[in-house]
């Protein structure tokens, strides 16, 4: 199995406490790898412009960062910000990491005039294009996100042992929501792009378990012919593209996701107040029903984080926290790591009919039931 982590906080903090955090669950999963996600940056020693997207991974050649500038240059990316991290080599399991990448980029002029549509789906294309270069040249370059205020780590290793060979115990990066997973890929060879969390337009998720409904899944989402729904080294990626589907391509509110990957049963359906629109968004998205055992946890552009899990309950997870600080954890000690001060009385462990959301004022979470209403669509 593999361990999750997640911290959202109203103040920025460092990554290293969600891998003390993953230290403390370390018996439940094999330090094969690590991937983080942050969200809401802010950097020691630059003064972040949240508009402008980061561009995080590795060019694991001196050939393919030269390759990576020129890309961006010819692009009219113009270069604001370029982390140097501390690497400790002699920490890193892995002899081909040339450069750990996170880039601030100021976007072309020629985007003022685009909407925001437009710059998200070129935002996506940019990252996908400098994928298939790094395919395209024996992997010598990895990419794992573009975006505004997000940015990406992820290595071969230990958590812990990652972080600090990393530097990220210097505190030099900080972010208001960090998610991380410790394990790689769970049923093929490593790759990097395997390792969860897996980012899509501005969403992220991470999952604990075994999607074993992977194959049609897959299939249904390439045969929509979407530029972003590509890769699937690991069978969890499906699960960030069905809730871009879910809210990005059918406008539905976070609330469906469940609806979609997990839905209720046709005689619960029947006496749902929304139970004609369920049944129908059933049958349409019958192909990403999900088959467990699966937690996952994500976090959205506006920072909204969220938790949910399969009706098997065979993945645990926690929440706790107070105001202002959430965690959530594949087990309690995860989440007494994060924030042990809090009131340990008002954790939850949702049940399969469970979306847990934490809104991005983090006052309070949100504890959502499948047999509940939820938000009517937007508008188109």
């Amino acid at each position: 199995m593999c361990r999750l982590a997640l911290k959202t906080a109203n103040e920025p903090f460092s990554p290293f406490e969600v891998l003390q955090a993953m230290e403390a669950m370390q018996e439940g999963y094999d330090g094969s790898g690590l991937g983080l996600l942050l969200r809401g940056l802010e950097f020691i020693d630059f003064k972040y412009n949240s508009k402008n997207p980061v561009l995080s991974g590795i060019a694991h050649t001196e050939k393919a960062l030269h390759r990576l500038n020129d890309f961006m240059q010819n692009k009219g990316f113009e270069l604001k910000y370029d982390h140097e991290f501390d690497v400790d080599i002699s920490r890193i399991e892995a002899g081909d990491r040339h450069k750990y990448f996170l880039r601030v980029y100021k976007q072309p002029s020629p985007w003022a005039d685009f909407s925001e549509q437009k710059i998200e789906n070129e935002l996506m294309l940019t990252r996908l294009a400098l994928r298939r270069d790094g395919e395209e040249h024996n992997g010598d370059l990895t990419v794992f996100s573009f975006w505004p205020d997000v940015a990406m780590i992820k290595e071969v290793g230990w958590p812990l042992g990652v972080g600090k060979a990393l530097g990220l115990d210097a505190d030099r990066i900080k972010s208001r929501v960090c998610m991380a997973q410790g394990r790689q890929n769970t049923n093929w060879g490593i790759n990097l792009y395997a390792c969860h969390p897996f980012f899509i337009q501005g969403i992220g998720t991470m999952t604990n378990g075994e999607n074993t409904a992977f194959i049609p899944i897959k299939d249904w989402l390439t045969g929509t012919h979407y530029p972003g729904y590509i890769g699937y080294q690991s069978d969890s990626e499906v699960f960030a593209h069905i809730l871009h589907y879910v809210i990005k391509q059918l406008g539905l509110p976070l609330e469906a996701y469940k609806h979609v990957i997990t839905p209720l049963k046709t005689e619960e359906l029947l006496d749902h107040p929304q139970g004609d629109f369920l049944l129908g968004l059933r049958n349409v998205c019958r192909r990403l029903i999900i088959d467990g055992p699966n937690c996952v946890m994500g976090t959205l552009p506006d920072e909204t984080c969220l938790l949910v899990m399969d009706a098997k309950k065979l993945r645990p997870s926690t929440i706790g926290g107070k105001p202002g600080e959430w965690a959530m954890a594949s087990e309690m000690c995860g989440v007494d790591a994060m924030i042990p001060d809090r009131d340990r009385a008002l954790d939850f462990m949702p049940m399969r009919e469970h979306t847990i959301i934490v809104p991005p004022d983090r006052q309070e979470i949100k504890i959502w039931s499948q047999f509940d209403q939820f938000p009517q669509p937007q508008a188109a």
